[in-house]
């Protein structure tokens, strides 16, 4: 059988899943609403498809966060231990360069709708210039990301100052002079204020649960690359000896007048931070708790304390979200998400999810890995196990950490176990650096 493969998306995981079709010989092309590859990582100051912002930097270390076909050494030595936003958008943009990728890929391309007719066949419509298109695929690669559609709190009332989302949030000069809450304790709200607290006249940030803050280098090293030498310890184990090392590190988080963590660790995803305990103990952002409602410009919090603000920016999250398909075919929106290896669905057998996994670590090494298995699988070389649908169940009954019951936390994975897992199933000499010489057809890409 000829395979023709469809991409959803040029970020990170879609460039990955072409390289490694194209590797194989696979007929595919890439479709992005985009004009270059890059995905979440190429920031504008206008609203986007991208939740990054102006100062935003990676939250997980260089040599944990590439592609092993193409390394940040590959690309520049002298990157930093934590890229930043542009860093990571050449890094993508060069991949795509060294692998000849551009060629196979259609911008500037929405995908409207994606039918399943049969085990061969995908109907896919896309539109372009306003031209919209209806083509026939054998295989289907959804890669389309998961930080792009806002999850939005709802409290009693209205607040009738600015409300954002953290989606929005491009660059704090906006909040020059104003008094700003920033609801959440992720990456995402911490960053945010932090960086607000640079110009605001007052910045708070309100929890409703405790959260873990890492700092992003212990003993000198990136705190990640601390934690892989433990990774030979079962997670469990791994997360109370992690919980213990960060509280000698530092210390109760009462101390900052911030809610205590009521979860073991891992329970919720870890925020990565080296500046928002200091801009606390430093008076810039103000900690508070959970919101009770909302009167005007007022807020009121849950243990009674009043206060107005101008701007609130909520960094709650993104939904998981694929609106090109029928919601009565697949919506993972509200969990569970019974895909074995985070990408074999259990009985539709030309599709593929790639990327669309949260590992307490960095997305695209494990996206790279699946992408391959995915090529190998197509040439014939690696055949997915019969009992698919068990393994999927499974996979939700028994994830690597017990984490709260949130949509945002239907996909998480440990990263090491997660890299391992896929690696058993690859053959030795998976890696490829060099880039494979194609024919296509340039009518039809």
């Amino acid at each position: 059988m000829n395979h023709k493969v469809a991409i959803i998306g040029c970020g990170p995981s879609g460039i990955t899943a072409l390289k490694n079709l194209l590797d194989q010989g696979i007929e595919a092309v890439a479709f992005d609403r985009n004009q270059d590859v890059g995905g979440n990582w190429i920031y504008s100051e206008d609203e986007s498809h991208s939740s990054v912002f102006e100062t935003t930097h990676i939250i997980s270390s260089k040599t944990l966060s590439q592609y092993e076909d193409f390394t940040f050494d590959d690309f520049d030595p002298e990157v930093a231990d934590y890229p930043s936003h542009d860093e990571l958008r050449k890094y993508f943009q060069a991949y795509a360069r060294h692998f000849g990728l551009y060629p196979y890929i259609r911008f500037g391309t929405m995908i409207l709708h994606c039918e399943w007719i049969d085990a061969n066949t995908w109907e896919i419509t896309t539109e372009k210039d306003g031209q919209k298109q209806t083509e026939r695929f054998t295989h289907l690669v959804v890669a389309n990301g998961h930080h792009w559609k806002p999850r939005y709190p709802n409290y009693p009332g209205e607040f009738t100052g600015e409300f954002l989302h953290s989606h929005n949030f491009k660059k704090a000069e906006p909040f020059r002079g104003k008094r700003v809450l920033v609801i959440g304790g992720g990456n995402s709200a911490c960053d945010v204020a932090v960086e607000t607290s640079r110009v605001s006249e007052m910045t708070a940030i309100s929890w409703r649960r405790g959260y873990r803050i890492v700092p992003k280098f212990i003993f000198g090293m990136p705190s990640d690359k601390v934690a892989e030498r433990s990774k030979w310890i079962p997670p469990r184990i791994r997360m109370f000896l992690n919980s213990i090392l960060l509280r000698v590190i530092i210390g109760k988080n009462e101390a900052y007048g911030l809610r205590p963590p009521t979860e073991p660790f891992g329970a919720t995803h870890p925020t990565i931070n080296d500046e928002l305990l200091h801009k606390i103990r430093h008076g810039k952002v103000k900690p508070r708790l959970d919101i009770k409602r909302f009167e005007g410009k007022k807020v009121i919090f849950e243990d009674g304390k009043e206060e107005e603000y101008d701007s609130i920016v909520a960094c709650t999250g993104y939904w998981l979200s694929h609106p090109f398909f029928d919601k009565d075919f697949i919506d993972y929106s509200n969990g569970p998400v019974p895909l074995y290896l985070k990408m074999f669905h259990p009985s539709i057998t030309n599709l593929y999810f790639i990327g669309m996994f949260q590992p307490l670590g960095c997305i695209w090494p494990g996206a790279e890995l699946q992408s391959k298995l995915m090529a190998q699988e197509l040439i014939g070389n690696w055949k997915r196990p019969e009992n698919i649908e068990e393994l999927c169940e499974k996979e939700v009954k028994n994830p690597d950490y017990k984490q709260i019951n949130t949509p945002r936390h239907t996909i998480t994975v440990d990263f090491h176990r997660f890299i391992q897992d896929l690696k058993k199933q690859l053959p030795k000499n998976y890696i490829s650096k060099n880039p494979v010489p194609q024919l296509i057809n340039q009518q039809e890409v």
